[in-house]
């Protein structure tokens, strides 16, 4: 290792004096600078990296321990020795209480000079060895936490087997702390919702503050544990059971209260916390998993801490309401009724406290049934009407909890009322047919299309359309398509051949045959028979 010096004095024969009597690669010295008052010997060490000052005391810009003061807060691992010509005990006390190496009277030997620098260097080189001990340190213990948390997550995902032997030693291979007799306590923490909306990046940042105020205030509960996020809004704790013993059984539940009040507070979410039991490590897989599917089974209750249940039944079936009754209101079209049944029906489920992700689904699936055949009935298709973005995000939802179903219940039936009275207004349905296919003359229209337009079953439409205009819809399509023609023929001076593409044909021969059929004249008489420029 190389060092650099800095020479501070204002007399110029003391810094030569001094200057001669250093051998520079003895002492392994690099560099050596040299200023003549304090301002200057300021912007050498702001400027340079100075291990070692040699410095006077008595200068005229500035005293020595001046300098020495400001070194200490600026500069502390400099090392500062003073050559002085004063023998002073009240100079020598204030440097030593400085913190100044030491203090030589001039002219000092060279020897004597070789020995304090030397000391000098120990004490930088100790200083690095336990800087670099201190920063290897540090990021060990930063590297060891995600050891430890790829640890847990490869033992619950099975990448670990959930043996005793192959934890032993997974965890002695990586020097983690998990002892073949250790106890842990496993929690489970899940957003059940967020309360406003959030891009999947702020949602990232969003589950990162999460975690930190997770260990904040409930690790920090002089507890002993590690929070890792498992899945999108699912986080694990583990904790050392020792913790929890005794007269700290009531720690985790408090602080898991308090860290839901937080979350409802600041971070926009609606949150549940599973405690699980204690087991060893190779039951912590198991565990998690029934606590994961505790949490699938909670689609009632929001930002409330749940204590271990031993098992629950996720298989029962229980009375459901009658599908006729819902499909009789949705025939009279009262769609708030129908709403307020729903909505009874699921809080009396949620009041008994019966209803989980299997019952939910049940319900779900019963009432779409009644939906889709109410729709059936009015010849609507379902998969047209609930084609759009927000019905598949909705309908994706709605078996995740009470709150999302009637949630997507509100919007199908919206739609669904709002469809059929579209329908029940013929006119109106077959307005809008005839409005698109005035916009796509002379694009291609199969029936099925058409019908696509207005949600509405194809034969149905067909059926409808004819009762209203007296034509069937491919019909109705080549009589416009014809009359357009024709306005274009007499009106303008565009080519046949354009004409014959701007109403939907690409081939000109079948045009002029479907013309001639229809207007008794071939396009090219047609023009010159009733064109503008005929005379």
């Amino acid at each position: 290792m190389t060092y650099q010096l800095l020479l501070v004095d204002d007399e110029l024969h003391a810094i030569e004096g001094v200057k001669s009597d250093l051998n520079m690669d003895k002492l392994g010295l690099s560099r050596l600078f040299t200023a003549y008052n304090m301002k200057q010997a300021k912007a050498i060490i702001e400027s340079e990296r100075i291990d070692i000052m040699l410095c006077d005391i008595e200068m005229p810009q500035g005293s020595g321990l001046e300098l020495l003061s400001w070194a200490r807060e600026q500069y502390p691992n400099l090392i500062t020795i003073f050559l002085t010509s004063h023998a002073d005990f009240k100079y020598a006390k204030e440097a030593i209480q400085l913190g100044s190496l030491d203090y030589l009277l001039k002219p000092v030997l060279a020897d004597e000079l070789e020995n304090v620098i030397r000391r000098a260097q120990g004490i930088i080189d100790h200083n690095s060895e336990m800087i670099r001990n201190k920063q290897s340190h540090q990021f060990w213990m930063k590297h060891r936490s995600l050891v430890i948390e790829r640890f847990w997550l490869d033992l619950i995902n099975h990448t670990i087997p959930s043996n005793p032997e192959a934890i032993h030693n997974h965890a002695e291979y990586h020097q983690l702390p998990v002892l073949d007799d250790a106890i842990f306590f496993p929690l489970l923490i899940s957003v059940k919702k967020w309360n406003k909306p959030l891009s999947r990046r702020d949602e990232k940042i969003m589950e990162y503050a999460l975690k930190n105020s997770a260990e904040e205030i409930i690790t920090g509960s002089h507890l002993n544990g590690v929070f890792f996020f498992l899945d999108r809004g699912t986080m694990i704790g583990i904790f050392a059971a020792d913790m929890l013993e005794d007269g700290n059984l009531d720690l985790l539940p408090q602080a898991c209260n308090r860290y839901l009040d937080l979350c409802r507070e600041f971070f926009y979410c609606s949150v549940s916390c599973y405690l699980g039991k204690p087991v060893e490590a190779q039951g912590i897989a198991g565990m998690v998993t029934s606590l994961k599917q505790r949490d699938r089974n909670n689609v009632a209750f929001y930002n409330e801490v749940f204590p271990y249940v031993e098992r629950m039944d996720t298989n029962q079936s229980i009375g459901l309401p009658d599908l006729n009754m819902w499909l009789s209101l949705l025939k009279t079209g009262t769609k708030d009724e129908a709403i307020r049944e729903v909505e009874k029906s699921l809080n009396q489920l949620v009041q008994n406290q019966i209803v989980d992700a299997n019952i939910l689904h049940q319900f779900h699936q019963d009432f779409m049934q009644a939906l889709y055949s109410f729709l059936n009935m009015n010849g609507i298709q379902a998969h047209q009407l609930y084609g759009d973005e927000a019905s598949r995000r909705l309908s994706e939802l709605a078996g995740h909890s009470v709150a999302d179903l009637l949630a997507w219940v509100h919007h199908t039936l919206d739609k669904a009322v709002q469809q059929t009275k579209a329908v029940e207004e013929t006119e109106t349905v077959v307005q809008t047919v005839q409005r698109y296919i005035d916009q796509n003359i002379g694009h291609d229209m199969s029936r099925d299309t058409i019908a696509n337009h207005v949600y509405l079953n194809p034969d149905y439409l067909s059926r409808i359309f004819k009762k209203e205009t007296g034509y069937s819809i491919s019909d109705y399509v080549l009589i416009e398509r014809i009359n357009l023609a024709k306005e274009l023929l007499s009106q303008t001076n565009i080519p046949i051949s354009s004409i014959a593409s701007a109403v939907g044909h690409t081939n000109f021969s079948h045009f002029a045959r479907i013309f001639k059929k229809h207007a008794g004249l071939g396009p090219t008489e047609f023009r010159n028979q009733f064109g503008k420029n005929d005379k």
